[in-house]
């Protein structure tokens, strides 16, 4: 028996609509809702998505911010180390001294690089004799300078060819034949010390000291020139408790005045003063540089400059 199509359609609009009827009709689609009803779906709508590291509302969508690569830094011009093809004078690398301690710093490191000892040494000595240097720059310096030193030859070998200067000593009659010998010996450090550019003589001189004076021996000390019409240095004097202490007594007063007459040239920098416990030798050996040795010995040829 088949059922006619319109009592088909019927039965199916009468289930779809009872069906609607029964589930809706206690339901109100006018009213809208309250502020707390939408309190209560916004919260059920948020705790049902997934959660995130960044806090944030449900609707913004994390935005990735890629990170600005760090700035490329543009290689520095390597320094010119200059001819280095010509013999180096000990004048080398002076007239680069306006351009401050570190770019003479730079210069002699590379010229170690390129294995130039004796043109790095030059540089080196540059830094402590024609810079300002502050005390890490003048350290590194002389700590250079005592770590090539050693390792070269002489700067002048031929001992004709040395400027000649005169350490002269004054002390008593009966001091005389202690001291000649330790001035001797100091003269031939001097020399060494200036890498072979100087040429250093001794003379004794005895003054008239009467044989009844007791106490610590007075000795006085100054450099000059070989001609009894050259410049000299001013006269330091220091007294002798012991010939024990003699030596290190003329190293230091010997140091104390090739510092001041190069200070008073104003042409290069003189030599910081002693420090504590500083071996006056090392200081002379290091710490004045071949060139302020040559130029000492040079300006103490000259006649004594008159008073103004």
């Amino acid at each position: 028996m088949r059922v006619p199509i319109p009592v088909v359609i019927f039965l199916v609009l009468a289930v779809v609509g009872g069906i609607w009827w029964k589930n809706t009709r206690h339901m109100d689609f006018l009213t809208p809702p309250s502020a707390a009803r939408l309190e209560e779906i916004r919260v059920e709508i948020e705790s049902s998505l997934p959660r995130t590291e960044q806090a944030g509302d449900a609707i913004s969508v994390p935005v990735m911010v890629k990170e600005a690569p760090p700035p490329v830094e543009e290689a520095k011009p390597a320094i010119d180390l200059g001819d280095l093809t010509t013999p180096p004078t000990l004048r080398n690398y002076a007239e680069l001294a306006p351009k401050g301690s570190a770019y003479l710093i730079e210069l002699a490191a590379g010229l170690e690089e390129k294995g130039e000892f004796q043109r790095a040494l030059l540089a080196w000595e540059r830094v402590i004799d024609s810079t300002q240097a502050d005390d890490r720059q003048a350290a590194a310096a002389i700590s250079s300078i005592k770590r090539l030193r050693p390792t070269l030859p002489d700067w002048n070998a031929q001992p004709e060819a040395a400027i000649p200067v005169m350490l002269h000593a004054g002390t008593s009659k009966k001091f005389a034949a202690t001291l000649a010998p330790i001035l001797e010996g100091v003269a031939r450090d001097l020399g060494m010390a200036s890498s072979g550019t100087v040429k250093v003589t001794t003379k004794v001189t005895v003054g008239k000291t009467g044989s009844r004076v007791k106490g610590p021996t007075l000795v006085a000390l100054w450099l000059a020139g070989p001609d009894p019409k050259s410049a000299s240095t001013e006269v330091l004097s220091f007294t002798v408790d012991s010939p024990d202490s003699l030596r290190q007594d003329i190293l230091k007063n010997v140091f104390l005045l090739v510092r001041s007459h190069l200070g008073r040239a104003a042409t290069y920098t003189p030599p910081a003063g002693l420090a504590g416990g500083e071996n006056p030798l090392s200081a002379l050996d290091f710490r004045v540089s071949r060139l302020c040795w040559s130029e000492f010995a040079s300006a103490l040829k000259l006649p004594p400059k008159k008073a103004e």
